[in-house]
């Protein structure tokens, strides 16, 4: 029998947590390295090359990878010879309240707090829970005496793009995958690992899909040695015909969307084949642990050389820099789709709540509490500062949930220009166009290297909506790619319309 205090899971879970907000699996760094070394897109390399830096950075500062700091997941491998006590003799907790005290205190640690991302009542009030709790529970009760812990902080950008369907016996698995990614869109931020679930029940094909994209990424091992067996030959088949779609990094073309594809399966019906996609992106952030009685896990950081030859800043010698506070319409439409700029001066920061707010009050007829003539703003909602930060990490969010806010805040206070992630909507693109702005995508994943072209950032409206409000930064080479143009032309859509043109091409 072994005797695990709760106190000790408690600590490990917050440790942990703690950790993974700014430590990337060494594989995954390994699997990016391998990307930006075989890579030739421009966008895309430099896509890539900033989320190499932001993972220097972000270990080296021990600060958030990205603002989403995710939903804290917690499986748990039980043996059946453990006993769970509390050192202070009181009735155990469940599982449940001991894996949401960690998230508690991992996610309000004051020396790097983490941005609460829980909701309650999600079709209600949706109140912001603050601490990021209730943590996500899988347990499963297995022989021996140890207790195995997987930890995993998933954003939103990832899981928000599963994909689950019911086949029949012969269809194809690798068909009904490659078909699911256009639509998908850039939002889960690539390049990333797939997970496929195939058979079980329909959660039970949900749960191996997430379970699989915490394997460790050989996919370097199997191309060079070959598919052995049936698994094997699915993976490798969906890895070369997803890359082969040319959708790339933060789509913005290339050939690395995928640096693993990993599977799971389980015994099914015999007329069905449930199957389930998830994929992980470029924030991807987990650990293991064990425990066997002796007090808190011990989780060692990866060494340095993980990062050897990866700088501690991020260029681009060739972009054009911009001066948001003279910027003017004639300007945004010398932008081309794919070109490289470097943002300094003033910008807006706004997300849904802010947008909504704001075109209500022009639906009313009132004034609005900033002036968005001319404006370009950013869809942010950033980590707290810490220390001398302007900001903490700061990254976009995806674009498509403002779509619907576009043509008003153009047409009606004059906006001039945005930065997100990922593709726009056909009406968000026809709006720009009709408006002769421009859209601007920051790479998702990068936060803390965002974050540092950051130098100031004041408070403007809608305080009450927390990092949601409405913020003035004061920018100085911030990074983006023009990926909507005034002529509406945009780059995800044509990496979009390329990939369902080969979506149905053999590997």
């Amino acid at each position: 029998m072994t005797r695990i205090a709760q106190e000790d899971l408690v600590d490990s879970l917050a440790q942990a947590f703690q950790f993974i907000s700014h430590q990337h699996p060494p594989d995954f760094v390994r699997a990016l390295r391998r990307a930006l070394a075989t890579e030739t897109h421009a966008p895309a390399r430099a896509a890539i090359e900033q989320l190499l830096v932001n993972s220097r950075l972000a270990a080296l500062g021990r600060r958030p990878v990205c603002q989403d700091t995710g939903v804290g997941q917690v499986f748990l491998r039980v043996g059946c010879g453990v006993q769970f006590f509390r050192r202070d003799g009181a009735q155990p907790w469940g599982l449940q309240a001991v894996a949401d005290e960690g998230v508690r205190r991992a996610y309000r640690d004051p020396v790097n707090p983490l941005r609460a991302t829980m909701v309650d009542d999600p079709l209600g009030r949706r109140r912001n829970t603050r601490d990021n709790t209730p943590a996500a529970v899988h347990c499963e009760i297995v022989e021996g005496e140890a207790l195995e812990v997987l930890v995993v902080a998933k954003g939103g950008g990832g899981d928000v793009k599963a994909r689950f369907a019911t086949l029949e016996p012969s269809d194809s698995v690798a068909d009904w995958a490659i078909a699911q990614l256009p639509g998908m869109g850039a939002g889960w931020c690539p390049p990333g690992t797939l997970g496929i679930g195939i058979g079980g029940t329909p959660e039970q094909a949900m749960l191996l899909a997430k379970l699989s994209l915490f394997d460790p990424i050989d996919m370097d091992l199997l191309r060079s040695r070959g598919a052995q067996g049936v698994e094997e030959a699915l993976r490798l088949e969906v890895y070369q015909r997803a890359n082969a779609l040319g959708i790339g990094a933060q789509g913005l073309g290339g050939t690395s969307t995928v640096l693993d594809v990993k599977l799971r399966t389980a015994p099914c019906h015999a007329a069905t084949i449930p199957v389930a996609l998830i994929p992980n992106c470029a924030a991807t952030r987990y650990v293991r642990f064990m425990l066997d009685g002796n007090g808190p896990a011990r989780i060692d950081e990866p060494p340095p050389s993980l990062w050897d030859g990866i700088p501690d800043r991020f260029d681009l010698p060739d972009a054009e820099r911009v001066n948001l506070d003279h910027l003017s319409a004639d300007t945004v439409r010398q932008w081309r789709i794919g070109q490289t700029l470097l943002l300094s001066g003033r910008v807006l920061t706004a997300r849904d709540a802010a947008h909504k707010r704001l075109v209500d009050l022009l639906a009313r007829g009132a004034a609005l509490p900033v002036d968005l003539r001319g404006r370009v703003v950013y869809y942010v909602g950033p980590v707290d500062a810490v220390g001398d930060e302007a900001v903490g990490p700061a990254g976009p969010t995806t674009a498509t949930r403002m779509d619907r806010f576009v043509e008003p805040l153009m047409a009606q206070a004059g906006l001039l220009a945005m930065i997100g992630k990922a593709e726009r909507g056909s009406d968000a693109i026809a709006a720009i166009a009709r408006h002769g702005g421009a859209y601007l995508s920051a790479t998702g994943g990068a936060a803390y290297l965002l974050s540092r072209a950051i130098q100031s950032a004041r408070l403007l409206a809608f305080e009450d909506l927390g990092m949601e409000a409405i913020y003035e930064f004061e920018l100085v080479d911030f990074p983006v790619t023009v990926a909507v143009d005034s002529r509406g032309r945009t780059i995800h859509s044509f990496i979009q319309t390329r990939a369902a043109s080969q979506r149905q091409a053999p590997p």
